[in-house]
């Protein structure tokens, strides 16, 4: 049995999924249909750019959608994927969306429409310039927290992403960021400031959660076809009414990712495959489990390599 990844934000490069877009008609009608749900041309920032437009938050989470669908819709309608082969759907952040769309949990129209102003309401959660994020490299849940502790003043400085051993993303405001890096480099902790606008996955986005649920709420979730992991309890979640709760508190919650790999990974899953743009879920698979198998799919060529081993 196989699990499904979908990549979040960070993994997104304009002209992604244009192979599939040539040449399948199925592509191309999602493009269409994106760009009627939102009313502008996502398609063309997506396939031309400008960069600078594809990495405004509120256009890079439908785009990335769009991809990992439409990937998705040509694995299952043109290749003959069999659901059955596979035991779980995972998306890391906005991926879980995707997730959540591919298990027919989430309506793909719904979820273009949430995405876009979800990454409204995150962006606009904090004044720019205010909050950052930091990759930590080679610390583990505790020595970062014990880092965290040495911060003087009482300023939000939390973990955001929980991604693999050795690399670990903090969120927060920017002062206490700045603080943070001096302590990790007397410690001599590598450590990376992310080029973001906001600082996502902390508290500073209770208010972009306010919002979105009351855009969440009104939309119909039904049970997921598949076991569905929740960033914010690293478990399958079937409930629809508990699928919303979790997805308005996935904005300001750890997405707990490493976690996420252990439990499928446990539950005998060796095999995992990203569904979307870049490599970045396959290489963190790699370092959570050693020895596991992991393939991603940017290609026609990688999908003919996917669907031999779903054959196995």
């Amino acid at each position: 049995m196989k699990a499904l990844l979908f990549p979040g934000q960070g993994s997104q490069s304009v002209g992604m999924g244009s192979e599939f877009y040539k040449n399948f008609d199925i592509v191309k009608k999602i493009f269409e249909e994106a760009d009627e749900k939102l009313g502008f041309k996502i398609s063309k920032i997506i396939l031309e750019g400008p960069d600078t437009e594809l990495k405004l938050t509120k256009n890079t989470q439908p785009a990335i959608l769009i991809i990992s669908y439409s990937i998705f819709k040509v694995l299952e309608n043109e290749f003959g994927l069999e659901k059955k082969k596979i035991k779980y759907f995972a998306g890391h952040s906005l991926g879980e969306y995707s997730a959540l769309v591919c298990s027919n949990s989430l309506n793909f129209r719904d979820a273009l429409f949430l995405l876009h102003e979800r990454g409204k309401a995150m962006q606009e959660a904090v004044p720019l310039g205010d909050g950052s994020m930091l990759a930590v490299l080679g610390v583990n849940i505790e020595e970062i927290n014990n880092f965290i502790s040495k911060i003087s003043e009482k300023k939000v400085c939390e973990i955001a992403n929980d991604n693999a051993d050795g690399q670990i993303i903090i969120s927060g405001e920017t002062k206490a960021i700045d603080e943070l890096k001096t302590i990790l480099k007397n410690n001599n902790k590598k450590n990376i400031l992310l080029p973001v606008s906001a600082p996502f996955h902390c508290s500073l986005m209770q208010s972009a959660a306010k919002k979105m649920k009351n855009k969440i709420n009104p939309i119909i979730f039904k049970k997921p076809d598949l076991e569905t992991i929740s960033n914010v309890t690293a478990l399958p979640e079937k409930d629809p009414d508990k699928i919303k709760k979790l997805l308005v508190e996935q904005i300001y919650s750890k997405v707990r990712w490493r976690e996420s790999i252990i439990n499928i990974s446990k539950k005998g899953i060796t095999d995992f495959i990203e569904i979307g743009p870049g490599k970045v879920l396959s290489g963190l698979v790699k370092r959570i489990i050693k020895g596991s198998n992991t393939m991603s799919i940017n290609s026609v060529e990688e999908i003919k390599k996917i669907i031999d081993e779903f054959k196995k």
